[in-house]
């Protein structure tokens, strides 16, 4: 990767803050337009996706088409088969005939991309973001006192792991499941372990400590306030809801709709693949068959919310509440995993720049049609953290390309990547 030179003092068409898949998608697309000038700024040292979740063989849930410019650019020097090519695994991959790539690969493959970029500044944190009326620019504020200056901002800060209320301040040695690799080993060495939360995550950890309890020798539990462990609903009439015709028609609705559909929603991309809740169940029926008689130490509980929680001499007793019975219980265990999924929150540097956004009735991000949160409606645009104005598509990989050939139509005035406007079979509004 070309260095960017020190000086700070040019004025970018935008900068990018931030560095996941969607805002290396957009560098890796605005790479070659000559017309737009951008850089983008990344705290961390290195691109890194998820690296706490790298399981053995645990993969992506959406094919490798879903890349970071494919959808847009077929032809694109930064695409994932070219990646293969490059990697000398094209033919490999061609015969595992598995469209999924690993998410330990998919990572290598966005490493691969950001270090052929020349638009990219990692290790640069971002403190401030002000605005200079005269000029009508952003300035961008860097811990190590560099300045940026841009006509537009794209946020890519992307989301935090989301701690339950009553996890947040407890001593021990709790985690939430981004940093499951990581710690592994010291759970393991526990006598029980408890995972809180449901979907793929919570999923992946369970059946990779259930096929090592006897191993270790632990008491393990699953616990979920869920109804069900539902699937991930991958069928092909719902997977248009992933397309600009759902857009078009969820971005429409009353505020308070799209807010009650957010919830209900949440199984169509927040659910278990299917083939791993049946691994689940095989593995569970095998050690049953194997124990000798002996109940496999584990217990799998639905409907239940967690209320308290304490921590004392090593241990964790955790205050749950059976919806459905309306009951109360405690489990206590030496072990706390949270897969409690990620949230969004606006970050701290955008403070200054507060009175430029917009903020829906409940207090968040008011997403334009075009990924705008700004007054002028074209000058600061979000990556994800848009469920609530663009329904699943806005953390769906597949949908990251589509969003940045949108976002530069907006900073370029013209459509250099052709903007798909209707895909979908089916009819969405009446």
């Amino acid at each position: 990767m070309t260095a960017l030179p020190e000086s700070t003092n040019a004025t970018y068409d935008f900068v990018g803050i931030g560095l996941g898949p969607f805002n290396l998608g957009l560098a890796c697309l605005t790479e070659p337009i000559a017309e737009l000038d951008g850089v983008f700024l990344e705290s961390k040292p290195g691109f890194e996706w998820h690296s706490g979740m790298f399981l053995d063989g645990a993969h992506l849930q959406t094919p490798f088409m879903s890349d970071l410019v494919t959808l847009a650019d077929p032809t694109s020097p930064y695409s994932f088969l070219n990646y293969l090519k490059e990697s000398g695994r094209l033919y490999s991959f061609y015969i595992r005939e598995n469209f999924y790539p690993l998410r330990v690969e998919y990572d290598d493959y966005c490493r691969w991309a950001a270090n052929k970029l020349r638009n990219v500044r990692f290790g640069t944190t971002v403190t401030q973001v002000t605005y200079d009326d005269g000029a009508e620019l952003y300035v961008i504020h860097t811990e190590s006192g560099e300045t940026y200056r841009a006509r537009r901002l794209v946020l890519g800060t992307g989301t935090v792991p989301f701690v339950p209320e009553a996890c947040q301040g407890l001593d021990g040695d709790l985690f939430h499941n981004a940093h499951y690799m990581h710690r592994k080993a010291e759970l393991q060495a526990k006598k029980s372990i408890t995972i809180v939360g449901s979907g793929q995550s919570a999923a992946e950890i369970y059946y990779e400590l259930l096929a090592e309890i006897d191993v270790h020798d632990y008491q393990l539990n699953w616990v979920t306030r869920s109804p069900r462990f539902f699937p991930l609903e991958y069928t092909k009439l719902t997977l248009e809801m992933t397309s600009p015709d759902y857009i078009d028609y969820f971005r429409a609705l009353p505020e308070e709709t799209r807010y009650r559909l957010e919830k209900q929603q949440k199984g169509l991309f927040k659910g278990i693949n299917s083939e791993l809740i049946d691994s689940i169940f095989d593995l569970l029926y095998q050690k049953n068959v194997t124990s000798g008689g002996r109940p496999v130490p584990t217990r799998l509980l639905t409907n239940s919310s967690l209320n308290t929680a304490s921590y004392e001499d090593g241990l964790y007793t955790l205050g749950f509440h059976q919806d459905e019975q309306d009951k109360d219980f405690e489990i206590r265990t030496e072990g706390l995993v949270l897969a409690t999924g990620y949230h969004y929150r606006p970050p701290a540097f955008l403070e200054p720049v507060r009175d430029r956004l917009r903020f829906d009735g409940h207090g968040r991000f008011d997403v334009g049609r075009n990924y705008a949160i700004d007054t002028t409606g074209r000058g600061v645009f979000l990556q994800n953290a848009g469920v609530h104005t663009h329904s699943i598509t806005s953390p769906d990989l597949g949908m990251g390309a589509y969003r940045n050939s949108s976002i530069i139509r907006e900073l370029l005035g013209t459509e250099y990547y052709p903007v798909e406007k209707t895909i979908a079979f089916q009819e969405f509004a009446v």
